[in-house]
């Protein structure tokens, strides 16, 4: 439909002036060239758009991925490349320590072998170097068969499909120089795993994707995915990674989306236990639930967007005899998060044909990881945290913004710690 539009538009430019050259003397110099410029404009927002590039067309997600991420579906047969990047300064308010990390260059690979189906693939290279504290993962690869618009098919390492940045976790998509503390710990962000599962949009503004793929490991692993903790749910994500398949689980989301407003939910479901047993030989389930519910506008300037998310984790007691976990320590049997967030398009309002824009924005977030924990065990402090963050982000072009803020940080414990962040980010 963009290439008929494209020839449409061609078609138009080349008979109005026909038409109007038998009606009218012919138009001066000048206003030719400024024709002739309208006219390679229109000719180049098209064909960005087509293939997921700059202009407001072009910065489109599809079936649930940012808009880099999305650039195969867009494109012709074939080989499509994109990603994005961003490298993070931050430092501690009373003087501590200041750092700056290359955090995350992605890149994009995927094919579309026709219009039904397609090979998606994102490869992540983090804090620059290998030899040093950096790491090279698969983020995701799958292919998609494409069915019809309320119905298709997907297989392979997958994104767990809730709340708002685990899928859509580009820097220049989302405001704040780092993401919700809610959508690290409670929903473990980002988040994939191998899996199987069905997507579409059934009717106009819904859609919804739902999977059945490997579990979380609330105990068992090592380093990073050494199981659930008093912090939250991050460390159980497998990823993908010669997962333990002994348990599986099953996610879904819907949603609706019209005119700048979205709203949905979602949620994840799965014994987490993997084999794991206590030390004297007692099989744990550890259910965990988890569930969120978001909504955004984004209208007349205006950015808008809240989000709740809450975790059951069973067995807690058994997970904390097989962790060796103590007093106030204990994994949290239920968890809650929550926050808003608003961001102004101030410098479009301002200047309106300027190609720049500045967003002033806040968030304030709370946040408790240990909201219950079994008899025996007692709640920490530090689990219980509000975070207000204030900022702003530039964007020179639609695809590369510059984010600074500041955050205060505060707990039951009185050790939260404020810091200030800047980053610079970009997407392809």
């Amino acid at each position: 439909m963009r290439w008929l539009g494209f020839a449409s538009t061609i078609a138009l430019a080349v008979w109005l002036p026909a038409v109007a050259t038998a009606q009218a003397p012919a138009p001066p110099d000048s206003e030719l060239v400024r024709r002739i410029d309208a006219l390679a404009k229109e000719i180049a927002d098209l064909k960005l758009g087509a293939a997921g590039g700059s202009g407001a067309q072009g910065l489109e997600s599809h079936y649930g991925f940012g808009p880099a991420a999305s650039k195969v579906y867009a494109a012709g047969t074939g080989v499509s490349i994109g990603g994005y990047g961003e490298m993070l300064a931050s430092g501690e308010a009373d003087g501590g320590p200041r750092s700056i990390d290359f955090v995350r260059q992605i890149l994009y690979v995927g094919y579309k072998f026709d219009d039904h189906l397609i090979f998606n693939s994102e490869i992540e290279f983090e804090h620059a170097s290998t030899e040093l504290h950096g790491s090279v993962s698969t983020e995701f690869a799958y292919l998609d068969a494409l069915v019809r618009p309320a119905f298709n098919v997907r297989a392979g390492l997958v994104l767990v499909p809730m709340g708002f940045v685990n899928e859509l976790h580009e820097p220049p998509v989302f405001l704040g120089a780092r993401r919700p503390e809610t959508e690290r710990h409670i929903i473990p962000s980002t988040w994939r795993a191998n899996g199987i599962g069905i997507f579409g949009a059934p009717a106009a503004g819904w859609s919804y994707r739902a999977y059945v793929l490997e579990s979380l490991r609330s105990v068992g692993g090592s380093g990073e995915n050494a199981g659930y903790d008093a912090a939250g749910l991050r460390d159980g994500r497998q990823n993908g990674s010669e997962a333990l398949l002994e348990d599986v689980a099953g996610t879904a989301r819907a949603e609706y989306a019209s005119r700048g407003l979205a709203a949905g939910a979602s949620v994840f479901y799965g014994p987490t236990a993997q084999g794991a047993r206590t030390p004297g030989g007692t099989a744990i389930d550890a259910t965990t639930a988890i569930w969120e519910g978001h909504a955004q506008l984004h209208r007349s300037g205006l950015r808008l967007r809240g989000l709740v998310a809450g975790a059951q984790v069973d067995d807690v007691a058994g997970v904390n005899e097989i962790r060796g976990f103590t007093g106030d320590q204990s994994v949290g049997e239920s968890l809650l998060g929550w926050y808003v967030e608003a961001g102004y398009e101030l410098w479009s309002r301002l200047h309106p044909d300027s190609r720049f824009e500045l967003v002033p924005y806040a968030r304030y977030e709370a946040l408790d990881s240990q909201r219950t924990v079994p008899a025996g065990y007692a709640r920490s402090g530090e689990t219980n945290r509000t975070l207000f963050t204030a900022g702003a982000a530039f964007y020179p072009h639609a695809q590369v913004v510059v984010k600074a803020d500041y955050e205060w940080n505060s707990n039951d414990a009185d050790t939260g710690v404020d810091r200030w962040n800047a980053v610079v980010g970009f997407l392809f």
